[in-house]
């Protein structure tokens, strides 16, 4: 039996022990937050408001995909800030003089990020085979990648990626393809590790091993997504290892509001391109950013490589109108001509783009010129004039032309339709979601249509592709076939001078405008809004998000 004072003993004992064991754990507790609280302070925040569907650069084909492929990985090359080729895992490269034969000496000191399934964990050296897999597995059609048309129609079928040793890489080409370094620019091409591919297989698209900067570490799919620094990265700035930054964290609110709200709390490091939904709140009709947020943000803004325009279906023959008017070539002029690009840039986007009025192939490309390339403006009496030449005077004797669009572009088509009525060109709209519009496309069953196209890789092929008769659609939606056109479009292929192929390419825009086959209606730009805790992630024209060089205060 204990006795009252014993036990009173006892009970104290035990409270003494609760209170160091509870103070002990709340010192703990404190000392964990203090070290979560630091180390935040150096991981950058981004939200992917579309969601990322796989981490694998085999599906690298959205931006939420590309941003965060970007990140894990490496490519043979790689594009500076200002669109130049800059080396990457390749050190150096040679091009045969007939342009077939491309020839690479890889780094020595690139490693995968360490996992369990190298030899002591550790991640291995690449190699030339490694590059040769990575290639060969987006052409396989069991990977089933929608980058099998960066090699498809355009390496050799006999032997088409060779590792001549460790260190040297060679792909041969069935065909000059003068762009080809700038496809080995593309996420696609992240070399991966053939062990570790086959060792996931499908659900390797959750457990990436790749070069790149920051390697991964978590991933609650629809939840968030952490990145944490590759210590062992090879690249440095000026001596400095990178990348600066401790990791990154991925959200994935789907609301742009929300989102919008979360950077306005300091909550996110930098917002992403301008929603309507907020537009009017940072912006003003100059596109500048208003004073009332200038203390806590910067405002970024650089050409975007992509061009909105409206298409014209060529071939009429499932065009869905009686007398298909717009196979007259004066009547699609008048329609370039019928509304004013300006307008839409200062009130329906804050000053976000520039009017294209330079042809198809957007500024920001060193092929573009304002000069040489004379595009459409906004000419109301020139368009009635061509409207008389093709026997439509006053647009009398035109039938209702549908425009298909999608919800986001209606405000804009709505303007668009507006100022041709105007001038008799009498337009109907016709709202359908993206997929179906993409179907009418891909059908040639819709005749005027609303599109954009942002460049796979910074050269104008990217976007003359879309006109070349060979091509099904996509790209070639508008079913353009234009033999003079083909004809440039070779040339240009198999042309070494870099300036004489881009006057090759603005021989071939004037075509595209001559005929008009398409509207253009704006070259778009590149908007950041960044905290101004974060330095070093100025855009650029392929809008990739590069955080090697992020530094966050």
């Amino acid at each position: 039996m204990i006795s009252l004072s014993n036990t009173a003993t006892f009970a104290s004992n035990i409270q003494m022990k609760y209170n160091i064991l509870f103070f002990l754990i709340s010192i703990f507790i404190i000392s964990c937050n203090g070290d979560k609280e630091d180390s935040a302070k150096n991981i950058f925040r981004y939200n992917s408001s579309s969601g990322i569907p796989s981490l694998d650069p085999a599906f690298a084909k959205d931006q939420s995909n590309i941003w965060a492929v970007n990140m894990l990985y490496n490519t043979l090359v790689q594009f500076d800030a200002s669109l130049k080729l800059q080396p990457a895992i390749a050190k150096s490269w040679e091009v045969s003089e007939d342009g077939l034969i491309y020839t690479f000496l890889l780094r020595d000191d690139i490693f995968f990020h360490d996992h369990e399934l190298f030899e002591n964990k550790k991640g291995r050296k690449v190699k030339a085979g490694d590059v040769v897999y990575s290639f060969q597995r987006i052409l396989d059609p069991a990977t089933a990648s929608p980058g099998t048309w960066i090699f498809s129609d355009k390496v050799d079928a006999q032997q088409p990626f060779s590792a001549l040793n460790d260190s040297v890489f060679q792909i041969r080409l069935k065909q000059p393809f003068r762009p080809m370094l700038s496809i080995l620019t593309m996420p696609y091409t992240a070399i991966t590790a053939e062990e570790i591919v086959r060792h996931y297989g499908k659900e390797y698209r959750k457990n990436p091993v790749g070069t790149g900067p920051f390697k991964f570490k978590v991933w609650q799919e629809g939840n968030l997504l952490i990145l944490v620094k590759n210590e062992n990265y090879f690249e440095k700035d000026n001596g400095v290892a990178l990348p600066y930054l401790d990791g990154v964290k991925i959200s994935f609110i789907q609301s742009k509001q929300t989102e919008y709200l979360q950077f306005l709390k300091g909550e996110l490091d930098f917002l992403s391109g301008v929603d309507a939904s907020y537009i009017n709140e940072l912006l003003t009709k100059e596109g500048e950013l208003k004073s009332a947020h200038a203390e806590k943000m910067l405002l970024y803004k650089t050409a975007y490589l992509n061009s909105e325009y409206l298409g014209f279906l060529m071939d009429d023959s499932n065009a869905g109108i009686p007398n298909n008017p717009l196979k007259i070539r004066e009547v699609r002029q008048a329609i370039n001509y019928g509304f004013d690009r300006e307008s839409i840039i200062r009130y329906l986007r804050n000053g976000i783009g520039k009017p294209a009025t330079s042809g198809f192939v957007p500024f920001g490309l060193p092929s573009f010129d304002v000069e040489k390339v004379k595009g459409y403006s906004y000419q109301p009496e020139t368009a009635s004039r061509l409207l008389r030449q093709a026997g439509f005077p006053e647009g009398k004797g035109l039938p209702q032309i549908p425009l298909y669009t999608s919800t986001t572009y209606e405000d804009m088509a709505g303007f668009i339709q507006k100022q041709l009525n105007e001038i008799g060109i009498p337009v109907k709209l016709e709202v359908v979601p993206p997929s179906f519009q993409r179907e009418l496309m891909a059908k040639s069953q819709a005749v005027f249509f609303r599109g954009s196209w942002i460049a796979d890789y910074p050269d104008a092929e990217s976007y003359l592709a879309m006109f070349y008769s060979g091509h099904g659609a996509p790209p070639n939606y508008t079913r353009c076939n234009n033999p003079e056109f083909d004809r440039l479009y070779f040339q240009a292929l198999n042309e070494n001078n870099d300036e004489a192929r881009f006057e090759l390419y603005r021989e071939m825009d004037k075509i595209i405008l001559e005929e008009a086959v398409v509207v253009p209606l704006f070259y778009d730009e590149v908007v950041r809004f960044v905290s101004k805790k974060i330095s070093g992630m100025e855009p650029n024209p392929m809008n990739l998000l590069e955080l090697k060089r992020v530094k966050k205060q």
